[in-house]
């Protein structure tokens, strides 16, 4: 209801749409670039055109967007992605920011 009483109608809610938050990739000296490129395809379901060019990205600027998520889901992949490159003994870093 609103301040009147009266129920609100359809023209007085307002929706808040959930943030979006960025999952950026990190450039180190040890990741190879073919490896950037699988995480993309496998985990973050980019093309392998897509994906070179953000490794391409990452490589020559220090950092990129691997995709723009939800919370729990950028969170969920950042994670997967850095499990990965951890079991293969690298130092691939991953991070979360709000867009």
């Amino acid at each position: 209801m609103n301040e009147c009483g009266n129920v609100k109608s359809k023209s007085d809610i307002k929706i808040k749409m959930p943030k979006k938050y960025k999952v950026i990739m990190h450039n180190d000296d040890y990741t190879s670039m073919e490896f950037v490129i699988e995480v993309l395809v496998k985990i973050f379901g980019k093309s392998v055109p897509e994906a070179t060019k953000i490794m391409y990205e990452v490589h020559e600027n220090g950092h990129g967007i691997a995709g723009i998520y939800s919370f729990d889901i950028a969170k969920t992949k950042a994670l997967e992605a850095m499990s990965i490159a951890e079991g293969e003994g690298l130092p691939f870093n991953l991070t979360v920011e709000e867009e």
